[in-house]
């Protein structure tokens, strides 16, 4: 069963005895997870939490069987619980008891693999999700597209007493990626820079987080189109905030792949879809490897074998050599600029 927040709420009302709620995304489990406790907690205040990834199930009878100072049932909450690493006895133990417990009530929360855009769950997670949807309600949150991070971002921000600019939603989410905890973060700062007015592209642009492969692409960008000096500003930025120049050589090895996947996929007539398949790329990657097409269509083949082996080289010095790592990074960037230009 999916999540819908109509069901959530006539659930809550018909008193369910057991909420489970699993996705690929912490933050998507963590914000369903509060919206049922916020709830609950108004018959009882008081919430038991297993932390843990296996709470034990003498943990889980105490916990159920401690009778409430409230009088009604115990709240028991057990984040990102991890069927995996069960037993299979123990397991089957813990869903006989969520299964006979009376007197409590449970939430509880999980993260499963992604693979392929899709939800892969184990055989004891499968094993966990069948017991809970016999017993209560238990739902698959699926990560919120493009189009709904923007309307959430716009609802976030009014929460906070602002309002996005036409266009500024999208622009934050392209420098900060899909981390819904991000995101938020970066619209409470950014809200407070407009003065709890209207944040604009340039307040996004001046403070927003940048994660590290979004903004490596834009370096990628800016040298493919000749900008190579822009390019070195925006790595004094990175080297400046403190990055690490071995991670900032593997975002840019890692953008550099995904042009030549891309070129090669083109090249073979094979579909975005089957280029994210072969090279297991998970979550939306459509949005990613699209950008990409769009800059892997200025390259031949030559040019970014030449990249790599560039990138590589760079890779192996910083690891070896005693060369200045930002001499070394500004070097990469110029022979990058080199080797992109069509005379090559």
């Amino acid at each position: 069963m999916l999540y819908s927040e109509k069901e959530l709420k006539k659930r809550l009302q018909s008193g369910c005895a057991l909420y489970y709620f699993y996705a690929s995304d912490e933050a998507l489990v963590r914000s369903a997870a509060a919206k049922a406790l916020k709830v609950l907690n108004q018959d009882d205040p008081e919430t038991t939490i297993l932390d843990g990834p296996t709470p034990t199930v003498e943990e889980i009878v105490l916990a159920a069987g401690t009778i409430s100072f409230f009088g009604g049932k115990r709240l028991v909450l057990m984040p990102l619980i991890r069927p995996s690493t069960y037993s299979d006895k123990d397991l089957q133990e813990l869903c006989e008891t969520l299964a006979d417990t009376e007197n409590a009530i449970f939430v509880m929360t999980s993260v499963i693999e992604e693979k392929f855009g899709k939800l892969r769950p184990g055989k004891r997670e499968q094993k966990l999700i069948a017991a809970c949807e016999g017993i209560g309600y238990c739902v698959q949150i699926n990560k919120p597209g493009r189009s709904e991070l923007q309307s959430m971002a716009r609802s976030w921000a009014e929460d906070a007493g602002a309002s996005f600019a036409p266009g500024s939603e999208s622009a934050l989410l392209d420098r900060c990626g899909e981390d819904q905890f991000l995101l938020q973060n970066e619209i409470a700062k950014l809200a407070a820079l407009a003065n709890y007015g209207i944040i604009t592209q340039e307040m996004v642009q001046q403070l927003g987080t940048v994660t590290l492969d979004a903004d490596t692409f834009e370096m990628v960008e800016l040298v493919v189109s000749g900008r190579t000096d822009q390019a070195q500003k925006r790595l004094k930025t990175l080297l400046e905030l403190q990055n690490d120049p071995i991670m900032i050589a593997g975002a840019l090895i890692g953008n550099y792949l995904d042009l030549y996947r891309v070129l090669l996929g083109k090249r073979g007539r094979r579909s975005l879809a089957d280029v994210a398949k072969d090279f297991g790329y998970g979550g939306k990657w459509s949005y990613r490897l699209g950008k990409t097409e769009k800059t892997a269509s200025r390259f031949k083949r030559h040019q970014l074998e030449q990249c790599l082996c560039i990138l590589q080289k760079l890779d192996l010095d910083l690891k070896s050599s005693k060369l200045d790592a930002d001499l070394l990074l500004q070097k990469a960037l110029c022979e990058l600029s080199l080797a992109g230009r069509r005379a090559c």
